[in-house]
């Protein structure tokens, strides 16, 4: 009996110290029941640099301004901008000169594209007045130089803006439908606790809808209206992108603080789930 009672009680504190993540094999297990599976992922159980075989870093628009005149210069490989510690992935907005820009970040996009399925984010979002933090996706291979933005589809499925603290919003872009003709399919929630604790952002990808939820709340719904590429470019793989911005069209709406920096977001985790007869 005592010891089964010592094995009981080892196993209670090895749960109690892994409350950090949610548990994947009780996710799983829901997911299972939809057919889904995990098929990849990052749970930041490494320490220093963001695993390089599942992220690359994006440089190419900083000239440019990311076309959105955004105050930022994206770095590739330093660990002030991108860092991994206790099972959590940084990025951080800096407001120091570099390469022509009044501030330093991260740009991290995934080294694996998915067409379709269930992606899974739990981040800390940033507060200073003038940060945009964007969780998006845009298609396999393209790049800010290849242009034809946003005819090839872009799909935001959390994105907030320093100014306005709390509220985060999804949108899918496409030709037809995008944010500079004022015609974007979009939506918007209030998440109260988005700057002070960690939240899951999901998207939920078909070839008939999409859908975002945050904390398992449907809160964004777009279905697929059969009319073509220029209002669905979704029917391809799609990759993810992790950043934190600064200034911009959108972020710059209220200027900027500089006080408020380093301002970080915070990710505890990406998942991505697919279904076992999924196209890719």
């Amino acid at each position: 009996m005592s010891k089964i009672l010592l094995f009981l009680g080892s196993a209670l504190i090895f749960a109690s110290c892994n409350q950090k993540h949610s548990n994947p094999s009780v996710k799983e297990a829901i997911l299972a029941g939809n057919e889904y599976q995990l098929v990849w992922q990052d749970e930041f159980n490494y320490q220093g640099l963001p695993d390089s075989a599942k992220w690359k870093y994006d440089t190419e628009g900083n000239e440019a301004g990311w076309g959105n005149n955004e105050g930022q210069f994206y770095t590739e490989a330093n660990i002030k901008n991108a860092s991994v510690s206790n099972g959590i992935l940084k990025i951080t907005a800096i407001k120091e000169n570099f390469g022509g820009k009044a501030y330093t970040s991260a740009r991290l996009v995934s080294n694996a594209d998915w067409k379709y399925g269930k992606i899974e984010i739990n981040p800390k979002l940033p507060k200073g007045r003038g940060t945009w933090a964007p969780n998006r996706m845009m298609p396999g291979n393209w790049s800010f130089n290849d242009g034809k933005w946003p005819d090839v589809g872009e799909i935001d499925f959390m994105e907030h803006v320093g100014h306005d603290p709390g509220v985060v919003h999804t949108s899918a872009h496409s030709r037809d439908y995008q944010w500079q003709k004022g015609t974007q399919k979009t939506a918007v929630i209030k998440v109260p606790s988005a700057t002070e604790a960690f939240n899951t952002y999901v998207l939920e990808w078909t070839p008939d809808v999409l859908k975002a939820f945050v904390n398992d709340s449907l809160f964004f719904e777009y279905r697929n209206e059969g009319l073509g590429e220029t209002k669905w470019p979704y029917d391809k793989p799609f990759y993810l992108i992790l950043n934190v911005a600064v200034g911009g069209e959108w972020g710059n709406v209220k200027g900027i603080d500089d006080e408020a920096f380093p301002q970080t977001m915070e990710i505890d985790y990406v998942r991505v789930y697919q279904k076992n007869n999924n196209e890719n």
